[in-house]
């Protein structure tokens, strides 16, 4: 599970100051492609797509004035990207900060350099991706990567915030899980300790070292037109703090919307302010504002029910 949810703190350490941009992150789908396939995870029904850099360009330019964050996600790995410098520059050049989500099985030499460009505000491993995808392989060499890239960000981006991901769990120790190996080693590593009895529900952020956390949380189903309706009243943070934009250019409310069933418009079309300006983005806006779910796949939304 990739997604960065609208309940994840975009800072885990210090209170950041007040944002004075209208919205704390935009989520930009840069591929739909992953190379993984998590059982948690839903697979992608649309078609299989990176975003060019004439696209991306113009997201960038439109987005960077409105927002704290850019998400290199949605749906798919960004490391899949081929272009993923070419990304990273144009983001530095509009000053667009980045909010980074990946699985890190792809780090390599390469992105580990990439990775520590100084426009990143934070990266996010999603850990539980490797025990799910390779239950019965050592992770050690998969950490060994992901801890060497931590110590080399500590040294050169002492800045960056940096999460470590168990986001497949309900107790810290994995009980239904094999996370045991992996806490183990970033206890050995990091010389920590992390309590055995912490409540997920309560406290997900636990601080390793620096601006190291390493992040808790239980799954969730994802929403689905196939899912039967759960209510119709409730109220979600997507189009206050945050909105994302599919591969295609597609602008969707929230980052759970993976397929665009909530489509508000294309980027190619009309610029993003006045899709963020339409009639049915502002219902489904003052909906929220007043406990009404107005579209169909917010009624059948499980994660909803966190806001409640």
């Amino acid at each position: 599970m990739l997604v960065a949810t609208p309940s994840e703190k975009t800072t885990t350490g210090p209170s950041r100051k007040k944002s004075v941009k209208k919205y704390g992150k935009v989520n930009i789908e840069i591929s739909n492609i992953c190379n993984l396939q998590c059982s948690f995870c839903p697979e992608v029904i649309r078609s299989k797509k990176i975003m060019d850099l004439d696209l991306f360009r113009s997201i960038i330019q439109q987005v960077a004035p409105l927002t704290e964050l850019v998400c290199f996600h949605l749906m798919g790995d960004p490391l899949v990207h081929p272009n993923l410098a070419e990304l990273i520059e144009i983001c530095d050049q509009y000053q667009a900060k980045i909010f980074f989500v990946t699985n890190g099985v792809l780090l390599k030499e390469k992105q580990v350099q990439l990775l520590l460009h100084s426009s990143f505000h934070q990266v996010n491993f999603s850990l539980h991706s490797f025990n799910d995808n390779f239950k019965d392989k050592d992770p050690s060499e998969y950490l060994k990567r992901i801890f060497n890239y931590t110590e080399m960000a500590f040294a050169q981006q002492p800045q960056l915030y940096i999460n470590y991901r168990l986001w497949n769990l309900n107790d810290p120790r994995g009980s239904a899980t094999n996370n045991t190996q992996m806490l183990q080693r970033i206890e050995e590593h990091f010389q920590v300790r992390i309590s055995a009895n912490l409540d997920v529900r309560k406290q997900k952020s636990v601080l390793i070292k620096n601006r190291l956390y390493l992040h808790f949380d239980t799954e969730f189903i994802w929403p689905s037109s196939d899912l039967p309706i759960l209510g119709k009243s409730g109220k979600c943070y997507g189009l206050t703090s945050h909105f994302g934009i599919l591969v295609d250019g597609t602008v969707v409310p929230c980052c759970l919307d993976k397929e665009g069933a909530i489509a508000l418009g294309k980027v190619q079309e009309q610029p993003i302010t006045e899709i963020l300006s339409s009639p049915k983005a502002q219902a489904i806006l003052k909906g929220f504002q007043n406990r009404i779910l107005v579209e169909d796949l917010c009624q059948r939304c499980q994660y909803i029910e966190r806001f409640s």
